[in-house]
């Protein structure tokens, strides 16, 4: 079986990941944001993420570098280090 991403307003699924932060931080135009609100309207999945997303920045926010362990740090370094290879 073959997975096909869903696309809304010729915007897919992937794209949209690609896009979330750009969306969160109201740093895309106009044009763009409103393909990408009718995306997370009708795709149950994207809207679903887009919210995880907000909830991760919300209990996120709090957390101050003074805070963060030198073991947690490594750890979150190691887990980031090849994410866009």
């Amino acid at each position: 079986m073959t997975y096909t991403p869903a696309t809304y307003d010729d915007l897919s699924c992937q794209e949209l990941v690609e896009l979330v932060t750009d969306y969160l931080e109201g740093a895309m135009p106009d044009e763009l944001r409103l393909r990408f609100e009718r995306h997370i309207e009708r795709c149950t999945g994207c809207g679903a993420y887009v919210e995880e997303m907000r909830q991760t920045i919300r209990v996120t926010g709090s957390l101050t570098v003074e805070a963060v362990t030198a073991e947690a740090e490594r750890a979150l370094l190691e887990a980031f280090r090849g994410f866009r290879r």
